[in-house]
């Protein structure tokens, strides 16, 4: 039997498990409901989705290791998940817990951090040394790879891009204690806040706001086309705060790739919108561009999440 990883990616509308083959190979996975209200809760919902994958999926392989990706701030080197945001730090020795609960060593490391890994180990990274993976989904943030080393930082904090101020006159106020944060205008939760807020100054919009969960980007995105001032308004803002918030990221760090993922740059509306708010002069050294992961979509956090298990593998010689 070949041997695998137990992967887990927990993300803020659901915890993606899954088994990995040491070579990357996706063996089965499973959705599980995600929660990101505290760190207990995540952690329970964690353990118990793995239990579920183990006795109802089923192992295709031989799990050596357990890897999971969680939002928030992750000490990878010892295993604790420090905060999900500065509200709410719960600190948790997720790798420590997990090995006593499922008798396997665990890894574990911030979900944007394991897809820029994915992204260097099987997308973009083939090619480049020097690269940005950058996530746009229910929030926003960034890898950044230099030199063929992706930055960390101090307190494991490196690559929160979604904090980079995008509109100095904005009022909406964010959980970092600024206003006008590019997260708060362009990722999938912000984008559906700004709908909502913004709606009754435009009685003719034709969106539809669901009792439950968020408002689609792809609907967001053919009412956009088809002139709803509404859409035009909320997502022009996005796509020109996401462009300063690239061209900033180009500035500070040289890379010659840009490489894009989450749900709300699924399809090539997004993208191809936001090329043209790109400005030439910056962007001069990027040779290889703007462009989506050739990753499969929904896969990439899941995949990284097993490399971090992978890596532990090696280090242990299981």
């Amino acid at each position: 039997m070949q041997k695998s990883v137990l992967s887990v990616d927990l993300g803020g509308t659901k915890i993606l498990i899954g088994e990995v083959s040491l070579d990357g190979e996706v063996l089965g996975t499973r959705v599980y409901p995600s929660t990101v209200i505290s760190q207990p809760q995540a952690f329970e919902a964690i353990t118990a989705g793995l239990r579920d994958y183990i006795d109802h999926v089923g192992l295709q392989g031989e799990p050596q290791a357990v890897g999971i990706g969680v939002v928030g701030r992750v000490d990878t080197e010892s295993g604790v998940w420090l905060e999900i945001d500065p509200g709410r730090s719960q600190a948790i020795d997720v790798a420590g817990r997990i090995r006593e609960l499922f008798g396997l060593p665990c890894a574990i490391g911030n979900d944007v951090y394991c897809a820029t890994m994915a992204e260097q180990k099987w997308g973009c990274g083939r090619y480049s040394d020097n690269f940005i993976y950058m996530n746009i989904g229910t929030g926003i943030a960034a890898g950044c790879v230099v030199d063929s080393e992706p930055i960390i930082g101090k307190h494991f904090n490196a690559g929160e891009v979604g904090h980079h101020v995008a509109d100095y006159d904005s009022d909406i106020q964010c959980v970092c204690g600024r206003k006008g944060c590019v997260e708060l205008l362009a990722s999938g939760l912000g984008l559906h806040n700004r709908i909502v807020a913004l709606k009754p100054a435009y009685p003719d919009s034709k969106v539809v706001i669901p009792e439950e969960g968020r408002v689609d980007v792809a609907d967001l995105f053919a009412l956009y086309d088809e002139g709803d001032q509404l859409c035009v308004v909320v997502l022009d803002t996005a796509l020109q705060a996401v462009a300063e918030t690239i061209m900033n990221m180009v500035r500070f760090s040289d890379p010659d790739t840009i490489v894009l993922g989450g749900g709300v740059v699924s399809g090539h509306w997004f993208i191809d919108k936001l090329q043209t708010r790109l400005e030439p002069k910056t962007m001069r050294f990027v040779l290889n561009g703007v462009k989506k992961t050739d990753l499969q979509e929904g896969l990439i956090g899941l995949k990284g999440a097993a490399l971090l298990g992978m890596d532990l593998t090696c280090k242990h010689q299981i």
